[in-house]
């Protein structure tokens, strides 16, 4: 999932908020704010942003599996499921 993307100034946010909402939820684009040219915010609707906070998420856990088989610290798969399943669970 690749958002596409707009910019527009910090003042767009207060005088033309409805639009921005608009582009970010039903547009499915992020929208950055500007303070005097330069990035300042992200705006996305809270869909994406829940779908993008679980993606980086689960690339942690991957990235912190993928160091532990690199440091032979593994354990059996049963055990490595029954943590998945009470991860997933709580989420």
């Amino acid at each position: 999932m690749f958002l596409q993307e707009t910019i527009r100034p910090s003042a767009d946010l207060r005088n033309h908020y409805n639009d921005i909402s608009k582009l970010c939820k039903e547009n499915r684009e992020a929208v950055i704010i500007t303070v005097n040219g330069r990035g300042d915010t992200v705006s996305l609707s809270y869909e994406d942003y829940k779908t993008m906070k679980a993606r980086i998420e689960l690339l942690e856990i991957l990235a912190e599996a993928e160091d532990d088989v690199k440091n032979d610290r593994i354990a059996p798969i049963s055990d490595t499921f029954n943590d998945l399943r009470k991860i997933l669970q709580e989420g």
